[in-house]
């Protein structure tokens, strides 16, 4: 398995220059993700896995992902909801495992139906919960509303998808839009969220042979378009109100999911 994925990246020097500027847009993408719509990396997602192999390309868009979170961090560090966090962890550390396993032995149309089936789920439920409970005042800040068995599921999926295909962003979208989050609240938590788990993954992507020198060459590469989609984001959220912001994460959950089923 290592000596394919190495053997894949290698095609990595044979990039055309729309492929390139492809890659260069996702990587945009990313950065305006992490500081705008949470779930818009999917359309990221899409394109990596379109343009490169479908295995080498979730460890390639890895590192692409850490510097966006990084940027997330900067920028809403003050609004992170840590007693969350630390619910969450634990379960996402069994589905961080769970999901390493699975890449073991599943190929990659496996890997995208499996996970385009979820997220189309989660942004149903999502969507229901959320009309069920329009009725009710919402809290003003981050308090999530939040049962044992509900994070620990969350947790448990969100962990399984971020490392079998980097699809972790719109199962906690969901996640937090149905804990009640308000806008910075749930950028703050999702940044800390994802540049923890994200690193943590570093190990187990390089241990399968997703990551290697090449790929890192080509992610020095893409990581220069993340900076300039974070600054982007950051102007865009201070003017989208917080219904169409949740509307908005949403909306790119679904696109996300289709897009993995009909890949």
């Amino acid at each position: 398995m290592d000596t394919m994925t190495v053997t894949d990246t290698m095609t990595l020097w044979h990039l055309t220059g729309w492929e390139f500027a492809a890659l260069a847009l996702a990587a945009l993408l990313v950065g305006f993700s992490k500081t705008a719509v949470s779930g818009a990396n999917t359309v990221s997602l899409a394109i990596f896995a379109a343009v490169l192999p479908a295995r080498a390309s979730t460890g390639i868009l890895l590192p692409v992902l850490i510097a966006g979170d990084v940027l997330a961090v900067l920028t809403y560090r003050r609004h992170a909801h840590w007693p969350t966090l630390w619910r969450l962890f634990p379960a996402v550390g069994v589905g961080v495992v769970i999901g390493t396993v699975f890449l073991v032995w599943a190929d990659d149309a496996v890997v995208r139906t499996s996970i385009g089936v979820i997220l189309l789920f989660m942004a149903g439920v999502t969507v229901w919960r959320r009309r069920q409970a329009e009725a009710a005042e919402r809290p003003a800040e981050a308090g999530p509303r939040t049962g044992r068995v509900k994070t620990r599921s969350y947790g448990v999926l969100g962990g399984f998808t971020t490392m079998v295909a980097n699809a972790g962003g719109p199962v906690m979208s969901m996640y937090l839009l149905s804990a009640g989050f308000r806008k910075l609240g749930f950028l703050g938590t999702s940044a800390f969220f994802f540049l923890i788990v994200n690193v943590s993954k570093l190990p187990f992507s390089a241990g399968l042979g997703l990551i290697d020198g090449h790929s890192l060459l080509l992610d020095a590469a893409l990581v220069v378009f993340v900076v300039p989609g974070a600054f982007l984001g950051k102007w865009a959220v201070s003017r989208i109100n917080q219904r169409l912001f949740e509307r908005l994460v949403i909306a790119a959950t679904v696109v996300g999911g289709l897009q993995l089923l009909l890949a």
